[in-house]
């Protein structure tokens, strides 16, 4: 079995490494990741400058691109040999609710499902790791269980972990995303040069966490896996959409 390994940390994050050596066990690994930290960079591909790439070691091959480049470059020509899976992680921190529209690591995720494979993002929630072999013990399992059992093509899981020992997680949850409240204003400063400089706030708390919710299922100590899917189509408004635009004064 073949899996490219991506993620938004970087192609020396801890996480990336964690779940890199214990799918080796059972996969042949190549790791294709941006050079840096790349995190809340969405589903952003570079289309204005060329990629450069550096290969650190076999099988590590570091990329001045965003996730979302990473594993489209590594698919559509990098790679001597197609993958099975794209997994993205371990991300340092949760990708909850709309957590998943900015971050790197479901996007990452989301290219591989899009350019055709089976996909997985798997996120630590938290933001100082200590249980990385927990998270890793979790993706190996739920990529074995896809090998096995193929969900629906549609489909991306997006799984998040509580930062647990192995032993004190209390299992597995198929949920839904919650929602956050507004993120937290920015927060003003000035550089050396006395010019305005802003950093952008820290996301915000829980709204929609209730119930059947991945951050319900997290704040619990359950993994939460979330089915994720591509067409952002709202289907249950074509309908009223069609009227509405009856009245749009157009040949």
């Amino acid at each position: 079995m073949k899996i490219l390994l991506s993620n938004d940390d970087g192609c020396h994050a801890e996480g990336l490494r964690c779940l890199a050596e214990a799918l080796r066990l059972f996969a042949e690994v190549t790791i294709v990741a941006p050079d840096r930290n790349r995190s809340g960079t969405s589903h952003s591909l570079t289309l204005d400058m060329p990629l450069r790439v550096r290969q650190d070691e076999p099988g590590v091959v570091c990329v001045d691109g965003t996730p979302t480049d990473c594993v489209h470059l590594a698919i559509t020509g990098l790679l001597e040999h197609e993958p099975d899976m794209v997994v993205s992680g371990i991300n340092s921190g949760a990708n909850l609710g709309d957590d998943v529209l900015y971050s790197g690591t479901v996007a990452a995720a989301i290219e591989g499902r899009f350019l055709g494979y089976p996909a997985i993002a798997v996120s630590l929630v938290t933001e100082m790791p200590q249980h990385c072999a927990t998270a890793a013990r979790v993706a190996c399992d739920l990529v074995k269980r896809l090998l096995t059992h193929p969900l629906p093509a549609n489909t991306i899981l997006n799984v998040n972990v509580p930062d647990l020992p192995w032993a004190e997680l209390q299992g597995v949850e198929a949920t839904r995303l919650g929602y956050r409240h507004r993120s937290e204003p920015v927060t003003k400063a000035m550089d050396p040069r006395g010019r305005a400089i802003y950093w952008v706030g820290p996301p915000g708390a829980e709204q929609d966490a209730g119930i059947g919710t991945d951050f319900y299922a997290v704040r619990r100590g359950f993994v939460s896996v979330t089915p994720l899917q591509i067409d952002l189509t709202q289907y249950t408004a074509l309908d009223p959409l069609s009227h509405w635009l009856q009245g749009i004064p157009l040949p």
